[in-house]
């Protein structure tokens, strides 16, 4: 393997010593930090999935964040003390449309954000990823790669806690219920042939089924899960987050809160069902979201979600989503569904 490019110049610095000039995809040598400014670095490369290696520090102490494509999470923020260096690995995802299945195209290519207090780039290798696992997201507005502050899905914010050898390919798509997931042919007819043998495909449908039949739900649950398997995927449910709506006592409602819908089906209940009968693996994210909004309380869980922002107590805010997501990969731990060594545990 190709050492990593080893100029060390402070952040400070990099925007006057390194050119943007964007790398060309399949070229035999390894894709570094001559595509790199200051604060960001750009690669033409096609749609794909890619290794990136990050080589972290300089003379003075930094802390570097980074991000990618549509606001992705990819690497949390890395303390390097001064004189020091520090090498990071992560595998990204790359595709059209780079974020919602539903949206814009975005920018071609893998873009890369620095952030951070102090952020310090000293070198970076890009290239094609042979072996890397995925995890595939469908889900909705919670979950899905959100276009612009303040707003963050539960699933952007995942790949900061994954290792390179291990991805999220997220097309989990806002606004979307299990019957319009599987109607729109730019979501599950268009997402269904990309699921690869090996894959973890994570589902997480309720928010939006407000009128959705008990029997629907469930045979649109079983829906997925058989596509899945037939693809040699392994389909993962996943129940979804509670809505921050408490009762006068400081518990979550028992309706609007634990996803309830207005025809009185308890959407989370039929999941679990659904598992039971399917056998496959169970994420109970609404029971972890309950005990977690209810030991915050009516205060404390405002900064969860958007209620500050927008008076909103659906939608998470860029911390709430990182809490969620967290929880989401301490269960992949305990289910044994991902190994300890591609994961971020502190």
């Amino acid at each position: 393997m190709r050492r990593v490019a080893t100029a060390v110049l402070p952040a400070v610095a990099l925007a006057a010593a390194l050119t943007a000039t964007p790398a060309q995809a399949g070229g035999a040598r390894p894709l570094g930090i001559e595509n790199c400014t200051a604060t960001a670095c750009h690669f033409d490369v096609p749609p794909g999935t890619y290794d990136v290696t990050v080589r972290l520090g300089g003379e003075t102490a930094s802390g570097t964040s980074v991000t990618g494509e549509t606001r992705r999470s990819l690497l949390p923020e890395t303390a390097v003390p001064a004189g020091e260096h520090l090498t990071r690995g992560f595998t990204v995802n790359v595709r059209t449309p780079e974020g919602e299945p539903t949206g814009p195209d975005g920018t071609p290519g893998l873009d890369l954000t620095l952030g951070g207090s102090a952020p310090a780039l000293a070198g970076i290798r890009v290239t094609p990823s042979r072996h890397a696992r995925r995890i595939v997201l469908i889900g909705d507005s919670t979950v899905c790669d959100q276009p612009a502050d303040p707003y963050s899905g539960w699933g952007q914010q995942l790949p900061q806690y994954l290792r390179r050898g291990l991805t999220v390919a997220n097309y989990a798509d806002s606004g979307e219920s299990t019957v319009t997931y599987l109607a729109d042919p730019r979501l599950w007819a268009t997402v269904r042939p990309l699921v690869r043998p090996g894959d973890l495909v994570l589902i997480q449908l309720a928010h939006n089924d407000k009128t959705t039949d008990e029997a629907t739900y469930r045979s649109n649950l079983e829906t997925l899960v058989g596509g899945i398997r037939d693809q040699g995927g392994e389909p993962v449910l996943v129940t979804p987050i509670v809505r921050r709506w408490f009762n006068a006592d400081g518990t979550l409602d028992n309706n609007t809160a634990l996803l309830v819908n207005g025809l009185g089906v308890d959407l989370p209940a039929v999941v679990r069902s659904v598992v039971a009968a399917e056998r496959v693996p169970l994420i109970d994210l609404t029971a972890k979201t309950k005990a977690l909004v209810e030991s915050l309380g009516p205060e404390g869980s405002k900064a969860i979600y958007l209620y500050n922002e927008k008076r909103d107590n659906t939608h998470t805010s860029v911390h709430g989503a990182t809490v969620y997501a967290g929880l989401v990969r301490d269960a992949l731990l305990a289910l044994d569904l991902v190994p300890e060594g591609v994961v971020r545990v502190g």
